[in-house]
């Protein structure tokens, strides 16, 4: 059995979910932001609420600048969402988010589920970028693996 099996993860095979932590890893390049996917079955409650409770169980408000960000999918609802830590969204703009949503949306309406979260990633990244550069002495403080529930 491959780390990918589980009720979640039959989404993804194991190379797709490969190429979704490559995507985070190179997006990680470019900032000292931290980011994170979670797959979940379905969602108990709304999932921008799970989402929340999802970024502390993985202890995502413990990086030095408060730069994580979850991507949360729910697999049966069809739904996602995407949080940042505090230190992120005390310097972002309002709308941040909103063409990195609308194009992994528009992705996920066309079943394209593994292209969608590595554009969304790689715009994370790039618009991370600005607020948190990457630093020569920077360190992967969360997992790049993709967690499921």
């Amino acid at each position: 059995m491959s780390w990918f099996q589980s009720a979640a993860s039959t989404f993804f095979t194991d190379e797709e979910g490969h190429q979704i932590v490559s995507a985070i890893q190179e997006a990680e390049k470019n900032t000292s932001g931290e980011i994170r996917l979670h797959l979940a079955s379905k969602s108990k409650e709304d999932p921008l609420t799970e989402a929340w409770k999802m970024f502390g169980k993985l202890q995502m408000h413990k990086t030095a600048q408060r730069n994580g960000i979850l991507i949360y999918l729910s697999v049966k609802d069809h739904k996602f969402s995407i949080v940042a830590d505090k230190g992120i969204n005390e310097v972002v703009p309002a709308g941040f988010w909103e063409d990195i949503v609308k194009t992994m949306g528009g992705l996920f309406k066309k079943k394209e589920f593994v292209e969608g979260l590595q554009q969304g990633i790689q715009l994370i990244g790039e618009k991370l970028k600005e607020f948190f550069p990457y630093q020569a002495d920077d360190e992967n403080e969360l997992p790049d693996e993709i967690s499921f529930s």
